[in-house]
């Protein structure tokens, strides 16, 4: 169960970092990716495991790819 945390948070992380990269508020990328800001939030604190149509949308919404955000999970550091 620990590792399921631990993976969801370095991913919340990784959202976070491009987010912030890009200058972009949790609102203009729920916006953008048609996702609530407050699954958003969930998100990069750790505290959802959002689905793989979830992270195409919202690599979709921070103008990035999957890729993008792989590099940045593997980057962040829980």
């Amino acid at each position: 169960m620990a590792a399921k945390t631990q993976v969801q948070q370095r991913l919340g992380q990784a959202i976070k970092e491009i987010r912030s990269s890009k200058s972009l508020t949790q609102e203009e990328l729920a916006d953008r990716s048609g996702l609530h800001p407050t699954y958003i939030s969930d998100i990069e604190r750790g505290a959802r495991n959002p689905s793989f149509l979830a992270l195409v949308r919202l690599a979709d919404g921070l103008g990035s790819t999957l890729a993008e955000i792989g590099a940045a999970y593997d980057r962040c550091e829980t």
